[in-house]
């Protein structure tokens, strides 16, 4: 497991100071493309390049049961998990939709649902590291074989990035029961109580918002003091999915892949990544604020801003697929506006 400690590739400053200097040319008053100029100032430090591109994006999505669901902490069956993904692979759900919209490479991969699909499916990766995890609130979710295998799982899927030349990673979750999961790892990650970061998750209602919090209490004292790294938070809080993506975040930082990262359970699992690696921070694009309660405090912890505010709590990587043309926009603007010498205006706007 020595690739998980193993340094993000670094930033081409040069690119960035070039990309800086471009954008202080182009026909605009400085700053006048706000937040826009930044991203593609970032991406041309991360693709080495003064004229990004990210026509070449990939998704990954990483599905999984969590035994916790048997507490009652979700508003829908377990059985879901399965449908869902049947649902991804015949392109009926939201991220399918998107990434056909986008042009984008679109992997389903089966990390460990309770019941695999009855049929194989062309689209699907089966990766599977258990049927569902154990209930948390009860024992470790996971063993520390099975923590290895799921962190591998994600580091194959920014390696099958990389072999495709992707210019961008998108990792998205499904699992029932999976933002009880995140809650908790949000509260070893960020120190915070449970009922400053439980949430609707698919549509609870307030009583049942409660019962989710004495859920989470309940994982914290039987897990928290035996926690002492993010990985063993991580083995004990479980998620075959939030640890997939943690290894695909590590890995394709190290591959040198830009990463936008989606909402509540994808964001807990970056935040792991980066506890684990800081430099993976540098990868980083949050694409939108989550409405789940709790994602606000965790992307202060990041020290990033999202791109978008749409009150999305979808998941599935959804939003972080929304705001890839606003990425695009970003890099046409850079790249394709004329400089004022180009243009022949007056540089005093």
């Amino acid at each position: 497991m020595e690739w998980l400690t193993q340094i993000s590739q670094t930033p081409c400053i040069n690119s960035m100071e070039a990309a800086q200097q471009r954008q202080s040319e182009l026909t605009k008053p400085p700053g006048s493309l706000g937040d826009l100029e930044c991203v593609a100032m970032r991406l041309a430090g991360l693709q080495g390049h003064c004229f990004p591109t990210l026509d070449k994006v990939h998704i990954s999505i990483f599905a999984a049961d969590h035994g916790v669901a048997a507490e009652g902490v979700s508003a829908f069956p377990q059985e879901v998990t399965a449908q869902m993904v049947h649902n991804f692979l015949n392109g009926g759900a939201a991220i399918s939709v998107l990434a056909a919209e986008l042009g984008a490479q679109l992997d389903i991969i089966d990390v460990g649902m309770v019941m695999p699909l009855e049929r194989e499916h062309p689209r699907l990766i089966s990766a599977r590291v258990g049927a569902g995890t154990a209930n948390s609130a009860q024992s470790a979710a996971m063993s520390g074989q099975q923590l290895e295998a799921a962190l591998t799982v994600g580091k194959e899927a920014a390696e099958r990035a990389a072999q495709q030349q992707a210019q961008l990673f998108i990792g998205g979750d499904m699992g029932i029961a999976n933002t009880t999961t995140a809650t908790a790892l949000y509260c070893y990650l960020l120190n915070l109580p449970p009922q400053a970061l439980t949430g609707a998750g698919t549509g609870l209602d307030e009583a049942s918002i409660q019962h989710k919090v004495q859920v989470v209490r309940r994982i914290l004292e039987r897990h928290l003091s035996q926690s002492q790294t993010p990985l063993d938070a991580l083995q004990r809080m479980g998620g075959f999915e939030l640890a997939a993506l943690t290894g695909a975040y590590l890995r394709a930082a190290q591959l040198g892949i830009p990463i936008l990262v989606d909402g509540f359970i994808c964001t807990a699992a970056a935040l792991l990544a980066c506890r684990l690696q800081p430099t993976v921070t540098d990868w980083l694009f949050l694409s939108h604020q989550s409405a789940e309660a709790g994602h606000s405090m965790a992307v202060e912890a990041m020290q990033q801003k999202p791109l978008l505010d749409l009150g999305l709590r979808l998941g599935e990587g959804s939003g972080a697929a929304i705001a890839v043309p606003l990425l695009r926009q970003a890099c046409a603007l850079h790249n394709r506006m004329a400089t004022f010498s180009e243009a022949a205006v007056a540089t005093q706007l």
